[in-house]
Parts: C-alpha cells; sequence; structure tokens
C-alpha cells in the first residue's frame, strides 16, 4: 500500500516544521509539496529531500491550494497533510498492511496534539481524513479550513498524526487573526439553522471561551499535562477571543454600513 500512496503538503514559512514531517516520509517514492511562496528556509529544507517535488501558487483558500495540489498527484492514494503534522510509526505501519483494493475509500486517523514536542492526553482537534482515494476526493472551503469530500466509504485507522507546531507565537497570532476574518464571514452570513452548536456559541461571542477553557483543562484532562496543558488551554482560549473582538468589530461595520 505504501507504494501507492503520496503525501501532499502545503507550505508557507514552515522552516521550524517541516523536517519532522519530511523525515517521518522517507518510505514515499514521491512528496507533493504546494508552496505559497515561503520566505524563510522551507524551499532550502524541501530541496534537501530528492523525492519532494514543489509546486508554488500564491495562496486564495485551503481548498483551492489543496484541489491543486491533488491535480498534481499521480498516484491512487493520498496522503494529505499539514507542515506541522508527524505521522507516527504506527499509522505508518497501519497504513503499509492495508489492502488498495479494499471496498474503503478514505482513512480517518486521530490526533495528538503537542506543546513543545510534548504530546497532551487530549485534543479538541477531531479525526481528520487524511488517507484518501485521488480520484474520488474533492476539497471544500469551510470558513477558516476546508472539509475533504470523499464519495465513498470510509474507516478510522487507530495510529496517531501528531500536530507538532513549533513556529513562534507572533506566526501563530497572524495566523489565528487571519483565521478569525474568515470565520466571521462565515458565521454572519450562514443561516442560523445551518450552523453547527459550537458555531452558534461562538456566535455569542462571551461563553465560547470559558467553555473552551474548562472544555481543555477539566473534561480533556488538560490539568494533568502541567504547564503544557494551561498552554495548549490558554491558546485555544486566545483564539476564541480574537474571534469574539472580530466578530463584534464586524457586526458594528455592518451596522454602520446599513
Amino acid at each position: 500500500m505504501l507504494d501507492q500512496v503520496t503525501p501532499l503538503i502545503l507550505t508557507y514559512n514552515e522552516s521550524p516544521n517541516i523536517e519532522r514531517t519530511l523525515k517521518q516520509l522517507l518510505w514515499a517514492k514521491q512528496i507533493i509539496v504546494i508552496d505559497s511562496y515561503s520566505t524563510d528556509e522551507t524551499l532550502e529544507i524541501l530541496a534537501s529531500y530528492p523525492q519532494v517535488k514543489v509546486w508554488q501558487r500564491k495562496f486564495d483558500t485551503h481548498a483551492t491550494q489543496w484541489n491543486y495540489g491533488l491535480e498534481q498527484v499521480s498516484s491512487e492514494w493520498v496522503l494529505s497533510l499539514d507542515a506541522d503534522y508527524t505521522v507516527s510509526d504506527l499509522l505508518i505501519a497501519q497504513i503499509k498492511e492495508l489492502s488498495p483494493n479494499s471496498a474503503i475509500d478514505g482513512y480517518f486517523a486521530q490526533f495528538k496534539y503537542c506543546v513543545f514536542g510534548k504530546p497532551l492526553r487530549a485534543t479538541i482537534l477531531p479525526p481528520r481524513q487524511v488517507l484518501f482515494r485521488k480520484n474520488k476526493s474533492i476539497y471544500i472551503d469551510d470558513g477558516h479550513t476546508q472539509l475533504l469530500e470523499v464519495k465513498g466509504k470510509s474507516a478510522t485507522l487507530s495510529g496517531y498524526v501528531y500536530h507538532d507546531d513549533r513556529k513562534p507565537l507572533n506566526r501563530w497570532l497572524w495566523a489565528q487573526d487571519r483565521y478569525a476574518i474568515i470565520e466571521v464571514k462565515k458565521l454572519l452570513h450562514t443561516p442560523q439553522s445551518e450552523l453547527c452548536l459550537s458555531d452558534r456559541i461562538r456566535k455569542q461571542k462571551i461563553f465560547a471561551p470559558f467553555i473552551v477553557l474548562i472544555y481543555c483543562l477539566i473534561l480533556k484532562g488538560g490539568l494533568l499535562d502541567g504547564w503544557h496543558g494551561w498552554y495548549y488551554a490558554f491558546q485555544r482560549v486566545l483564539a476564541e477571543i480574537i474571534l469574539a473582538i472580530r466578530l463584534i468589530e464586524a457586526e458594528k461595520l455592518e451596522q454602520k454600513e446599513s
């Protein structure tokens, strides 16, 4: 199965992360990277791996960027990874044992979130469909991120993907503010009946940061992770606060224009 899988990665200034990701993909015959014109050492690191093929494309949305990447893949199966994702040895072993001719068209994997390299007990990240047949799949935009639509049957693997982002805080804040602006458009222009419960809570602005703090520390056991758990909880709370501030700003501007 590994011979029929091509990892696909999106990058933009990922020099603190990308080498850890690539080191777990040395089994791949080819790795496709879609780079949004990185200005740090990302391209130099990518060039040091002979199986990596890089295409550069100006970023517009996650879905169009991923779909452009799918067009460059020639294998039947795709392993879709962010540049700060590290595939565990167990997940690699499980993929190796899969039958490429099975009735399954896509596989979900669970996440372990890492803080400065330490995996936490739990995360608010849901499982993601990371392995799928190219000809049965397409990405669609969903707020600041993307959703993968796979036409066919899916299953879940027990092996983990580690989300281990070690970019500096200023880059994280830049990304969260950028994501919040896009997410606000979704919250304001999607009918209330079509929003999920978490988005309805976010739209209220006040409650989401407090709920996330309790969820991360108590329900997900972050308190047992020590300062790493507090760090993660503070990150998620801050992300919700940024979203709430952007939401208030957008609502006031719309009221003024009307």
